[in-house]
């Protein structure tokens, strides 16, 4: 009885997977599909077009520059993605190792900042980039999200899964603190670290709102901004708007397929698994 249970859950969790998985890549290959539709047959509510049209990924590149959007994103991403897990690795080890007063209810206060949404400070954030004069600057895409509760967050919790006595031990050999935390410590958190490139690269690639506030100069425009070009006033060209899409999709899909290894036990290690 118990084994027939045992394997009635355990189908139902793989159907459960399969229906989600469904779910999820259905508005992906509609995006593709429709990204090889030929002009007339973009709104014909078929799935496929009469013929494929491959042609449409090239005219989609001439009809923005896809080369200087897909630098600036690339760009903005790599070294905000860089930044992140500098800052939050800094931070999550005084957080986590080094002993002061007032520490947790400091941390406590840090991760409350979560609960604010970004729509709430756009305007306190733009006003402080103007006074700095950041406008309309790759500073300003990268800066205002370089530090980042979650990231301290999830750093620490890796952090707390390894025992003290390896900073005691570093400590004794000579190692200081910058030491304990550059030689001994951050190569043992990989997979955190791993994680949390991911959500940062994800983060930064699709940023749309701040772009869209921050930026008038066109040269600076990232991909998700830059996709706006194909928004007629009067008509939108969609099949070359889904090859856009598409071709924006692509280099995070890479990543997250580059570093997928590290992520499950990322987030085990960090305790965001639901244990």
């Amino acid at each position: 009885m118990r084994q027939n249970k045992r394997k009635f859950l355990a189908f139902l969790n793989r159907f459960g997977l399969a229906v989600a998985c469904i779910i999820v890549f259905t508005p992906f290959l509609w995006m593709v599909a429709t990204s090889l539709k030929p002009d007339n047959e973009v709104a014909d509510g078929k799935w496929l077009g009469s013929s494929l049209r491959f042609e449409n990924y090239s005219r989609a590149i001439e009809y923005f520059p896809f080369g200087q959007y897909l630098f600036n994103s690339l760009f903005v991403t790599l070294i905000g993605t860089v930044g992140v897990l500098l800052t939050s690795s800094l931070s999550a080890y005084a957080f986590s190792r080094l002993r002061f007063r007032g520490r947790d209810k400091l941390f406590g206060a840090y991760l409350a900042t979560l609960m604010v949404p970004q729509q709430v400070v756009v305007v306190p954030m733009f006003l402080f980039m103007r006074e700095l004069g950041w406008v309309d600057s790759y500073m300003a895409l990268i800066i205002p999200f370089v530090f980042t509760a979650f990231g301290t967050f999830l750093l620490r919790q890796n952090y707390l899964t390894i025992p003290y006595e390896v900073d005691e031990a570093a400590i004794i050999d000579g190692c200081n603190h910058f030491q304990v935390y550059w030689r001994i410590l951050l190569p043992m958190i990989r997979p955190g670290l791993a994680t949390l490139a991911v959500f940062t690269f994800i983060t930064y690639w699709n940023n749309f709102l701040w772009p869209l506030i921050i930026l008038n100069d066109q040269n600076l425009y990232t991909l998700p901004i830059g996709l706006q070009a194909f928004h007629g006033q009067y008509s939108t060209a969609w099949n070359l708007l889904m090859a856009g899409a598409t071709m924006t999709t692509i280099p995070s899909l890479i990543f997250y397929l580059f570093a997928q290894r590290y992520i499950s036990d990322g987030i085990a290690t960090s305790g965001l698994g639901g244990r």
